[in-house]
């Protein structure tokens, strides 16, 4: 099952560089396409705020 973020999301960045296969975009909140992420954890794992689970 693919990523999700949360409101936690401070819009750093960090995640959207480290996505292997570019699922995010960038906006206020930012936004994982569900169809694109390959659920690899990646964005979990270097978000500052915690704002990524799994969905």
């Amino acid at each position: 099952m693919a990523y999700v973020i949360t409101d936690n999301c401070v819009a750093c960045g960090t995640c959207i560089s480290n996505c292997p296969v570019e699922a995010i975009s960038e906006g206020d909140i930012y936004v994982i396409d569900a169809d694109t992420c390959i659920d690899c954890g990646t964005c979990a794992g270097v978000c500052p705020s915690e704002a990524i689970i799994q969905g």
